[in-house]
């Protein structure tokens, strides 16, 4: 019988295998759901001695939650996470087929290669690796593969939080998706860490008008309000104002990279491509997304609505859907309806988890620099955070200073090297040893 492959080796292996698990999440229903997925997931953990809890929300929508490390332990438990589910993939668009795991020269491709099945191959390959080898930390630890993240959780990670949260019992801290990955700075590797993430508002703005036929004049159309609404959003220009996590981020590049000015989004651009997901971390904003108008060209409908992704900063709820309120304009025509808020997070860059990513990156890549920063989208730590648990982005990858890495999340022909997911295996494997 063979020996079993290392952590490095099985970590690409087992993204691989999950990447041809179709768990694509329109959102609405439909998809395959992430049963199969979840069954695979449970049967590597099954496989060297850990025994997970498979929990269905709805019918296919399937989250694994198991229980490992030391259970006697005093110490505060961590929560490693990841979800199972992707956004879809229109195959025509791709290099390669998006569900195959193609390996080809020197990266993994398909959907959820870095969001996150990469990082799911990575910490099962080291889980599995020390449950062989009799490495078992020395604190309690609870790994969750939930369903639904895509769509904001309700059927995943909110859900286990309302209806399971005695699983979580004893966490204090949380590792999941986006952060760890690598940036560069004057040259210099620079690691990027979440420490919080912005909050969402996903809203409707909905317009009423009189029908009628579109060869005589009409003034009250519904269309005409909605998009007058919509070029308000659009020209809106949301200032900075960076919380101490950016701030954070920002002394640190100004000390790498030299650079003589007080403007953030000069300072960010120092990050080369990483400064689009970077300079939305300093300002609210907002995208027009999807618009639904109208059945027939001569036929003026009596309404429209758009969908307006709306990102803010934490402790700006309450001001930036006022905000909106206000774009939409003063007459009536126009309303705001909020089909999915959910919390803004942030918390301080430190502790034994923050501690124990910088040394193990450390060990691994010495002369690489590393700090916090605020995710503009959102992950699962918005349920964690419900639990009074402190969640960080812990991914480590070494991406090529080629790599224009944050274009590929949900991007067409998503890939990780695979190089950097063998590297990043390790740098979590030591990153366990010192948590």
């Amino acid at each position: 019988m063979s020996a079993a492959p290392g952590p490095a080796a099985e970590a690409v292996q087992i993204a691989a295998d999950l990447i041809r698990f179709d768990t694509s999440n329109y959102g609405d229903g439909r998809g395959p759901g992430e049963r199969a997925a979840a069954g695979h997931v449970a049967a590597l953990l099954r496989e060297v001695g850990i025994e997970p809890v498979l929990f269905e929300s709805a019918p296919g929508r399937t989250s694994v939650v198991a229980h490992w490390g030391d259970r006697t332990s005093n110490r505060g438990g961590l929560l490693l996470h990841g979800h199972l589910d992707v956004v879809p993939a229109e195959a025509a668009d791709w290099r390669f087929d998006p569900f195959g795991g193609v390996i080809d020269d020197g990266f993994l491709y398909g959907r959820g290669a870095v969001d996150m099945k990469d990082f799911l191959g990575m910490m099962l390959s080291v889980v599995r690796d020390r449950a062989r080898t009799g490495r078992i930390p020395d604190r309690p630890i609870t790994l969750a593969f939930t369903a639904d993240e895509e769509a904001g959780g309700k059927f995943g990670a909110h859900w286990l939080v309302d209806e399971h949260s005695s699983l979580f019992d004893g966490c204090t801290e949380a590792v999941g998706e986006i952060g760890g990955f690598s940036t560069f700075v004057a040259d210099r590797r620079l690691y990027l860490i979440e420490s919080g993430e912005k909050g969402i508002a996903w809203v409707h703005f909905e317009s009423e008008g009189t029908a009628g036929h579109g060869s005589m004049r009409q003034p009250d159309n519904a269309v005409e309000h909605l998009v007058k609404a919509l070029g308000r959003v659009a020209a809106t220009r949301w200032p900075a104002d960076p919380g101490p996590t950016m701030q954070a981020l920002l002394h640190t590049v100004r000390e790498l990279s030299g650079v003589d000015n007080d403007d953030p989004d000069v300072i960010l651009a120092e990050t080369g491509p990483t400064a689009r997901m970077l300079s939305a971390a300093i300002r609210n904003n907002t995208n027009v997304t999807m618009l639904d108008a109208g059945y027939k060209h001569n036929v003026v409908p009596g309404s429209a609505a758009a969908a307006v992704d709306g990102r803010f900063l934490p402790g700006q709820q309450e001001q930036f859907l006022e905000e909106l309120d206000r774009l939409a304009g003063e007459e009536a025509t126009v309303t705001v309806r909020r089909t999915f808020i959910d919390r803004a997070v942030e918390y301080p860059f430190e502790g034994r988890a923050v501690d124990a990513m910088r040394e193990a990156l450390r060990i691994h890549d010495p002369e690489a620099a590393v700090a916090p920063y605020l995710v503009s989208g959102g992950s699962d730590a918005k349920a964690w955070d419900r639990l009074g648990i402190r969640c960080y982005g812990f991914v480590p990858l070494p991406s090529p200073p080629s790599e224009d890495f944050t274009a590929l999340f949900h991007g067409v022909d998503e890939r990780v090297s695979v190089a950097a997911l063998e590297a990043g295996s390790l740098i979590f494997d030591t990153f366990l040893d010192l948590c």
